[in-house]
C-alpha cells in the first residue's frame, strides 16, 4: 500500500490563499494611496510656483514699483548722485552746492581712569543716553565707557571710539550718526568724581563740526534750501544725494531726468520671465503626455479646475486691442508663451509713455488695477491661506489619506484573520495526513509478503 505524501507548507498555503482573498482591494488602496501622494506633492508644487510667480509680480507691480524706468544723474558725479522712479517728471534742473551736511564729532584728551560713581548722560538728536556708572563694581576705563555708550540700548546717535596717543593716555572720541546742526554732542555728568567732571567741562576738541548741508536752486544766488540730510527729495520721483560742496564762481551741476530704455527693457523681460516659468510650471502639470514617445500625462491632465487655471493664465496676458501687450512688444505664441520684441517696445513707449504701466496695473492692496491686479486677485483664489483651492484641495487630500489608512488598517486585519484561519486549517489538515500516513505505514508492514 503506498504511503500518502504531504507535499505542501500550512504557512506557505495559508499565506497564499488569505493574499488572494486580500489581492484585489490591496491593489486598489496601493493604487489610490499612490494617487493621493503624487497629488500631493503636485498640489505643493503648483502652489509653490502660484506663490513664486505673486511675490515676482509683487516686486514689479507693487506700490510704486512700475515696468517703466527713469534715470536721474548730474553733470559731475563727484558733486552729487541720484536715483528716479517711474514717477519722476523728465528734465533739466540745476543746483549749487555751497555746503554739505557734516557730523558733530569731538574728542577728550588724556581721559584717565575713572570711579564708579553717578551717571553720564549724552545726547546726539536722538534720545538721551544714560550710563549709570554705579552699575559695575570697579572703575571705568576710557574703553569701558566707549562700549557702554555703543551698546546702550535704544542708541541710533553717537558712537564711541578710543585711541591710544601715548603711553597711558587715550583719547575718547565721540561721535554723532545723524548731520546737521541741530545734532551736535551733549555730554551731562552727575554725581561722577571730580577729575571726570572737569574733563566734560573743558572745551573738547573739534574733529568735525556739525552741520545743515546748503544747497541752492539754480546759481548761488538761487532759492537756498537747508536741511541736516545730504539727501534731497524736493523733486517728486527725484533723491539726490550731494557728497561735495562747490568752490565760490563755480558752475552750478545739472541733474537731468529720464526714461531709462536699457533698465524698462530688463524689467519688462523680468516680467515676461516670471510668466513663462508659471506657465512651464502649470503645463507640466496639466500636460496630455506623448504616448507613443512614452511620455506620461501630467498628475492634472485630467483635472478641469487646474486647466482653467492655465487657461485664465493665457487669456489674462494675451489681450486684443490697439492698447494690448502685443502693442508694447509683448507677444505671446500659440502655446501662451511669451516673448519680448524690444523694438516694438521702445516705439510704442516713445509714443506713450505711461501706456505700459497703465495696463499692468498695480497689485499694490489699496490700489490694484490692470493685468496685475486681476492676475493676482485670481491666484489669490488659489494661494489664500483660508480658503484657497490648494490648501482646500490638500485638505480633501489629507482626509482621503487618512481615510486610506483606516481602510488599509481594516484589510490588515482582514488579511491576519484569513491567515490564521487558513493557517489553523491547513494545519490539522496536515496533521490528520500525517496520522493517515503513519497508519498507512502500519498496515504495509502487517501485510507485507516479507515477513520476517
Amino acid at each position: 500500500m503506498a504511503g500518502i505524501s504531504n507535499t505542501y507548507d500550512p504557512t506557505t498555503t495559508a499565506q497564499a490563499l488569505a493574499e488572494s482573498a486580500t489581492a484585489a482591494r490591496r491593489s486598489t488602496l496601493t493604487n489610490q494611496s499612490t494617487a493621493a501622494s503624487a497629488t500631493e506633492r503636485a498640489l505643493t508644487t503648483l502652489g509653490s510656483a502660484l506663490s513664486a510667480y505673486q511675490n515676482s509680480l509683487s516686486a514689479m507691480t507693487g506700490l510704486n514699483k512700475t515696468l517703466s524706468a527713469n534715470s536721474a544723474a548730474f553733470s559731475d558725479s563727484a558733486i552729487a548722485s541720484a536715483s528716479a522712479t517711474s514717477a519722476a517728471a523728465p528734465g533739466t534742473y540745476a543746483f549749487f552746492v555751497e555746503q554739505v551736511a557734516s557730523a558733530h564729532q569731538i574728542s577728550f584728551s588724556d581721559v584717565k581712569s575713572f570711579a564708579n560713581t553717578g551717571s553720564i548722560t549724552f545726547t546726539a538728536g536722538g534720545a538721551p543716553i544714560k550710563i549709570e556708572l554705579a552699575s559695575r563694581d570697579t572703575a571705568w576705563t576710557p574703553r569701558d565707557l566707549a562700549l557702554a555708550i555703543n551698546t546702550a540700548p535704544g542708541n541710533t546717535s553717537l558712537s564711541a571710539s578710543v585711541v591710544t596717543t601715548g603711553e597711558g593716555i587715550s583719547e575718547l572720541i565721540l561721535t554723532s550718526k545723524p548731520t546737521g546742526e541741530k545734532n551736535a554732542i551733549t555730554i551731562t555728568p552727575e554725581g561722577t568724581d571730580t577729575a571726570l567732571s572737569d574733563k566734560f567741562a573743558e572745551t573738547p576738541n573739534t574733529l568735525s563740526k556739525p552741520l545743515d548741508a546748503i544747497v541752492y536752486v539754480g546759481s548761488i544766488g538761487g532759492t537756498p534750501i537747508k536741511q541736516a540730510s545730504n539727501t534731497f527729495n524736493v523733486i517728486d520721483g527725484v533723491s539726490m544725494t550731494f557728497t561735495k560742496a562747490q568752490a565760490g564762481g563755480s558752475a552750478p551741476v545739472t541733474l537731468t531726468v529720464g526714461s531709462d530704455a536699457a533698465k524698462t527693457t530688463s524689467n519688462v523681460q523680468a516680467f515676461v520671465d516670471a510668466y513663462n516659468k508659471l506657465k512651464s510650471a502649470v503645463d507640466g502639470l496639466v500636460s496630455n503626455g506623448n504616448v507613443s514617445s512614452g511620455g506620461t500625462p501630467g498628475i492634472f491632465s485630467a483635472d478641469s479646475g487646474v486647466r482653467a487655471l492655465r487657461d485664465r493664465l493665457i487669456s489674462a496676458l494675451r489681450g486684443t486691442g490697439a492698447n494690448s501687450l502685443a502693442t508694447f512688444g509683448i507677444i505671446a505664441n500659440r502655446q501662451g508663451t511669451l516673448s519680448v520684441d524690444n523694438t516694438r517696445l521702445q516705439k510704442a513707449l516713445a509714443s506713450n509713455p505711461t501706456g505700459l504701466d497703465t495696463l499692468i496695473g498695480s497689485t499694490a492692496a489699496d490700489n490694484t488695477s490692470g493685468i496685475a491686479g486681476q492676475l493676482d486677485f485670481y491666484l489669490k483664489q488659489w494661494t489664500n491661506s483660508t480658503n484657497g483651492q490648494i490648501g482646500n484641495r490638500k485638505n480633501a487630500v489629507s482626509k482621503l489619506q487618512v481615510d486610506l489608512t483606516k481602510r488599509q488598517t481594516v484589510l490588515d486585519r482582514q488579511y491576519d484573520s484569513a491567515y490564521t484561519r487558513y493557517l489553523a486549517q491547513f494545519t490539522k489538515l496536515q496533521t490528520i495526513q500525517s496520522s493517515m500516513s503513519y497508519n498507512t505505514s502500519l498496515f504495509d508492514a502487517m501485510f507485507s509478503d516479507n515477513k520476517d
